[in-house]
């Protein structure tokens, strides 16, 4: 049987690449119908995440002249991962495959046929892979491979110099679904779904138009979420480091009752400054991480919508 295919694409502030981006999805999506490698009936659906520019009305335009494209504008900006989250649950059970692409387009489009065909040979998630990292920046290069080496460190799944294309089959879609959490991070759910999975591996291209959505200041914040939604080991290191400090602390008091002793004691505000700063330092900071504990908590508690829907096209 021939799979019904969604290419769901987040979109966020995209006016300046929004209509070339459309037409080469279109077009694959033609060639993809025209040698049967999907059904017909298979869609583009972009995902507006509360964009401030014409993005909306671009997608409108979009959806009134192709029949193989429909639209979601979310209400206000929730963020990347929840507008993927938003186009996948809003096709559920609509179609058989679920492909997921950023809206730059910089990850190779070539690759879904490829990724069609690896879901006939019985995998249930496909991943797009990055072979190299040419194309950015030496900082950027550095900084995501310490990003994926920090994750593996701290226990946290993780495929490589994988981001969020990635083709998944209605099997995956109802596990992904079951999890409910308000923090999320898509890139660490799907290799805990567990089901059978291949890599496809792509390289990624130079953006052509706009600005990336993901500055460091975002990737840094980012990170962090993953970090502390799937991985205890921060808290544990503030053990660790509190079992260190307190052995510190001991040599201290022993170092200061051998020179009360002795009489050598020296007038002064220093030994008692430059240790009240180094313990009150640390302590705000295992206070910080242990907030950030219970901040997730906090919103995991109030289970808040993940999302909300303002307007859908007819799809």
């Amino acid at each position: 049987m021939v799979p019904k295919l969604v290419i769901i694409v987040p979109c966020y502030n995209e006016e300046e690449i929004l209509h070339s981006s459309h037409t080469l999805l279109s077009s694959l999506l033609q060639e993809m119908i025209v040698t049967k490698a999907v059904d017909a009936s298979s869609k583009i659906v972009y995902v507006d995440d509360g964009s401030r520019d014409k993005t909306w009305e671009i997608i409108e335009g979009f959806t009134a002249e192709d029949k193989y494209t429909g639209g979601i504008k979310l209400s206000r900006n929730f963020g990347h991962q929840y507008a993927l989250l938003a186009g996948l649950e809003s096709q559920a059970g609509i179609f058989d495959l679920y492909i997921t692409i950023d809206a730059d387009l910089q990850d190779d489009i070539r690759v879904m046929e490829e990724m069609v065909r690896q879901n006939a040979l019985g995998a249930s998630i496909v991943y797009g892979v990055r072979s190299d990292r040419s194309s950015d920046s030496l900082f950027k290069r550095q900084t995501a491979q310490g990003f994926y080496t920090l994750m593996d460190w701290m226990g946290v799944k993780t495929i490589y110099n994988h981001a969020d294309y990635r083709l998944i089959d209605g099997k995956a879609l109802d596990e992904l679904m079951r999890f409910g959490e308000a923090n999320l991070f898509l890139r660490g759910i799907f290799p805990l779904i567990g089901l059978k999975h291949a890599v496809v591996e792509y390289t990624r291209t130079a953006r052509t138009a706009g600005k990336t959505k993901f500055p460091l200041k975002k990737m840094t914040s980012f990170a962090w979420d993953g970090i502390t939604s799937f991985s205890t080991k921060p808290l544990r290191l503030v053990l660790y480091l509190g079992l260190l400090i307190f052995l510190f602390s001991l040599g201290l008091a022993a170092w200061a009752i051998t020179v009360y002793v002795n009489h050598r004691t020296i007038p002064g505000w220093t030994s008692m400054i430059i240790p009240m700063a180094f313990f009150g330092g640390f302590q705000m900071i295992f206070l910080g991480i242990i907030g950030e504990y219970v901040g997730k908590i906090y919103k995991e508690v109030k289970a808040r919508p993940r999302y909300i829907i303002e307007k859908q096209t007819s799809i």
